[in-house]
């Protein structure tokens, strides 16, 4: 009986809530504080954040975790703070302590000269506590029973590294990335091209497409929304297309609106190959469209929102 009343306390509510991720929680963890504080039946992170980083985390409610996967491979940019002098174990402020060297003098043009072969398609190695998986476990908990952990490399992009300010043995800079991208593994990196050794000491996201100017909502705040009600909380929800918004927009008559809804795929001559948004005849978002070599527009996903 307990059972069936805490269930019921959830409701399907569907669209994104651009979180400001709080210091120390998890990213789960603040997903599942979102999904309680809306009520939702279903909910979904994209990408996640370290608990020590703040800063963008959309959430995704109900039918909104079907785009999920497609905010993943976004650009994100990050405000980074990264400590001189100092390597530990996990790339960042949590580790313990590897090793510790002196920083030597270093001007604004040697920051800059040293940063630029970290710009473009690189070869970067994730850190080894991370939840990359191996075996299907995550690196994280074989490292923290000790075992060696040997983490490949891999490309990633950096489009853009701004040093905001120096000061002693502390840089702030600002990254603009592509998806798989660790800034604990730039500062790795940065220290050990700089031959003093660094490690993350902050990070906050700023943004990711495609909200690149986003109002983020504390977890106080959505909670004061939900306590004026269901409405106020609802309103403040962007809708699920907005995670779509990059993608061109189809829109199909009454005939071709059933069909779709139905999984039947329409001939679309006019329509390039790629990804679309596609609405229904009464503007209800129907699907995320595929238009392939044959001009045949598809569902690869359908949504079933309400009218």
């Amino acid at each position: 009986m307990a059972r069936s009343r805490n269930r019921s306390r959830f409701r399907d509510i569907h669209g994104i809530v651009l979180l400001d991720k709080p210091l120390g929680l998890s990213s789960n963890q603040a997903l599942q504080r979102v999904r309680h504080i809306a009520r939702a039946a279903k909910a979904g992170h994209t990408g996640s954040l370290d608990p020590l980083a703040t800063g963008l985390l959309p959430v995704c409610l109900g039918e909104a975790t079907k785009v999920a996967g497609h905010l993943l491979g976004s650009r994100k940019a990050y405000a980074a703070e990264v400590k001189l002098g100092t390597t530990t174990s996990t790339d960042d402020g949590e580790g313990d302590v590897v090793e510790q060297a002196p920083v030597p003098m270093l001007d604004e043009a040697s920051l800059r000269a040293a940063l630029a072969p970290f710009i473009g398609t690189i070869s970067q190695v994730p850190p080894a506590y991370s939840a990359l998986k191996r075996d299907g476990v995550p690196l994280y908990k074989l490292a923290r029973r000790g075992e060696v952990v040997d983490v490949p490399a891999r490309e990633v992009e950096i489009f853009a590294i701004d040093l905001l300010r120096h000061d002693g043995d502390t840089l702030c800079l600002r990254v603009e990335c592509g998806s798989g991208t660790y800034i604990r593994s730039l500062a790795r990196d940065l220290g050990q091209v700089l031959g003093c050794g660094a490690h993350l000491s902050a990070l906050r996201r700023l943004w990711v497409e495609p909200f690149s100017t986003p109002s983020m909502l504390t977890l106080e705040q959505l909670e004061a929304l939900a306590s004026e009600g269901d409405a106020a909380l609802e309103n403040i929800l962007l809708p699920v297309d907005a995670g779509l918004a990059g993608m061109p927009a189809v829109h199909l008559d009454a005939e071709d609106s059933r069909a779709m809804a139905q999984g039947q795929a329409r001939v679309r001559r006019d329509l390039v190959p790629g990804l679309y948004r596609v609405y229904a005849d009464d503007g209800r978002l129907l699907a995320l469209g595929e238009v392939g070599d044959d001009a045949r527009l598809r569902s690869r996903r359908g949504f079933n929102l309400p009218g």
